[in-house]
């Protein structure tokens, strides 16, 4: 088996874990539910749903992110339209049904968890961790590939990472009623001057 294969097992079983335990946060909210319920749902044992997201909020949280390496990271974010690469990413997952598969994910919204990072706080501050980090691995492929200054790089990336989850936010504040990527067109362009700005 090659680790290429090896990472795909791994990324598709982590991803069954986390659609079980969404349907059963779905069906009995998210407090109810326990870490012994959603291994026996996965087919898997508690332990290995602890190795693979730590803790009940982690498995809202997790996404593919954060296991890139900086050099995959640098590979997808254009760092001269930052804004860019999040629009693609956001139109390309929700035109991507959810789950391991189609057949598993027929029917199901791509972004069912993003309703959890605004109605459950453990999860809401789950997020905020996650989104500081994100914040750091950006500044740090800017700063190298962008020639910002420390400072500038760090602003931008937290404007960047925090401007996404407001959109997201108000995306679940209407409804979800429109696609997130036209939350992601509207709320994000007032950040586009960091970056088309010839004089920052």
């Amino acid at each position: 088996m090659t680790t290429g294969l090896r990472e795909r097992k791994r990324l598709a079983t982590k991803h069954s874990i986390q659609e079980k335990a969404l349907d059963l946060f779905d069906e009995r909210g998210f407090a109810a539910v326990t870490i012994e319920e959603i291994a026996e749902a996965a087919e898997v044992s508690p332990s290995s749903v602890y190795r693979y997201f730590g803790t009940k909020e982690q498995l809202i949280v997790a996404d593919d992110f954060a296991d890139l390496s900086q050099e995959a990271l640098d590979h997808i974010l254009d760092p001269h339209d930052p804004l860019g690469t999040a629009r693609r990413i956001v139109a390309d997952y929700e035109s991507t049904p959810a789950g391991v598969n189609a057949a598993e994910g027929a029917g199901k919204s791509p972004w069912r968890r993003v309703h959890y990072f605004f109605q459950e706080p453990t999860v809401r501050l789950a997020v905020y961790a996650s989104l500081d980090e994100a914040s750091s691995r950006i500044a740090a492929s800017l700063l190298s590939r962008q020639g910002m200054s420390e400072a500038k790089a760090r602003v931008a990336a937290h404007a960047f990472v925090f401007g996404y989850f407001a959109a997201l936010e108000q995306w679940h504040v209407d409804g979800g009623k429109r696609p997130i990527v036209d939350y992601v067109d509207d709320g994000m362009a007032v950040l586009r001057e960091i970056w088309t700005n010839p004089d920052r």
